[in-house]
């Protein structure tokens, strides 16, 4: 979900000055999911926002990763300790929670809907909405 709503605001970071080259993905820090669609009630909820997700497939976090993207975000602090742990000598991505990104909301982590109700992922869209529109923001005044 976060990923879908990053890709929503990403107009806004290709609109500013600069290369406007962004890339998003996600992954997960266990190998669990890997090649599985999203959870359908998390499709459900994007799509109630028009997004599709339905093409997204889970993978996981390679050595890779911590050179090709420039910020790497956790949803919770276990999996940012997971990332601290797995990142590789000589990492250049920047490692954070993704709502410390957001005013107010810095060490916080995002609800993690998974195991209740089906309303719990509305709460998390919200959640991540926020922080995407947050980061759009911050990309855009770091490039300007």
């Amino acid at each position: 979900m976060a990923e879908a709503a990053f890709r929503d605001v990403s107009g806004e970071i290709s609109q500013g000055s600069g290369s406007g080259r962004v890339l998003i993905d996600s992954a997960g820090t266990g190998n669990w999911h890997i090649g599985k669609q999203p959870d359908p009630r998390a499709q459900a909820e994007t799509l109630r926002h028009g997004i599709d997700i339905s093409g997204y497939r889970a993978r996981q976090v390679n050595q890779h990763d911590f050179t090709r993207f420039t910020h790497i975000m956790a949803l919770d602090s276990e999996n940012l300790s997971n990332l601290h742990a797995l990142a590789p000598v000589g990492t250049t991505a920047h490692l954070s929670l993704l709502l410390d990104h957001v005013d107010g909301m810095a060490g916080q982590s995002v609800a993690d809907p998974y195991f209740g109700a089906d309303d719990g992922f509305a709460q998390t869209w919200q959640q991540v909405s926020l922080a995407a529109k947050a980061l759009a923001a911050q990309f855009v005044q770091a490039r300007n």
